[in-house]
């Protein structure tokens, strides 16, 4: 029995996020599905760095599937990405240890998440980008990603709906926020997220930008570990798993 691990890309648009649900389309049930007709009808279970959300992006997710079918590693790439649809790509393949686990073993995680902060919206990029005409304080915004990075318990930024058992201390190694002709790129690194923990912050840093709090209040949301007063969960659009480290 061999494991196969892959990295691969997909446009969240037309999925209702990546884990299986009954009879609604999901990135997990195409790659099993290509798999199945690759096993001759043998159902074949994928394991991935974690779930993404509805219309939630990926850049560089991970997967790792284990087989009896001696492939090598790039062949398994190019015989999935020639069953999966479109929106789906496999850019990488390869043969792993028995021990690898593409959850367990996650060392890093990379989000990023673009906001298209003009006037008028890209209409060819509205499924990529979170449009918010409104004026923003940029400099502001840098400033209290820097009171994220670090250790700290993030229940203020994690949803309500969230189902994690244990803490939710997690270790930011980057928080950073750019401006490019109108676009802004939040990049965020770090050793593990809660569910929604990325939009939260992107919607409560908007709120710093707009000037309804301070850059040293986020010291004060971490503390109060209390969701109803960190911002609203920025659309899902915006945001992309762009890296997986190992």
């Amino acid at each position: 029995m061999l494991k196969i691990k892959c990295t691969i890309s997909y446009d969240g648009t037309n999925f209702h996020g990546y884990q299986v649900q009954p009879d609604k389309r999901t990135v997990q049930q195409e790659i099993e599905h290509a798999l199945e007709k690759i096993h001759k009808g043998e159902k074949i279970h994928i394991h991935a760095s974690g779930r993404t959300d509805t219309g939630v992006h990926a850049k560089g997710q991970t997967i790792h599937f284990e087989t009896n079918l001696d492939i090598p590693g790039n062949s398994w790439r190019k015989a999935l990405n020639a069953l999966l649809p479109s929106d789906v790509y496999v850019t990488h393949a390869e043969i792993v240890s028995n021990d690898f686990h593409a959850r367990y073993n996650v060392v890093e995680k990379e989000y990023r998440y673009f906001l298209l902060n003009t006037k008028n919206p890209d209409v060819f990029r509205r499924n990529h980008v979170y449009h918010f005409p409104y004026k923003l304080d940029i400099e502001a915004i840098q400033e209290a990603c820097r009171y994220l990075e670090g250790t700290h318990d993030f229940t203020t930024f994690s949803s309500a709906k969230a189902t994690v058992k244990g803490d939710k201390v997690r270790t930011l190694y980057e928080v950073s926020c750019n401006q490019d002709n109108g676009q802004i790129e939040f990049i965020f690194r770090g050793s593990g997220f809660l569910y929604n923990m990325v939009r939260i912050l992107v919607g409560t840093l908007i709120d710093v930008g707009q000037g309804k709090i301070s850059p040293p209040d986020i010291g004060t949301l971490l503390e109060a570990k209390d969701r109803k007063y960190a911002g609203k969960t920025a659309p899902a659009q915006g945001l992309f798993l762009w890296r997986v480290s190992y």
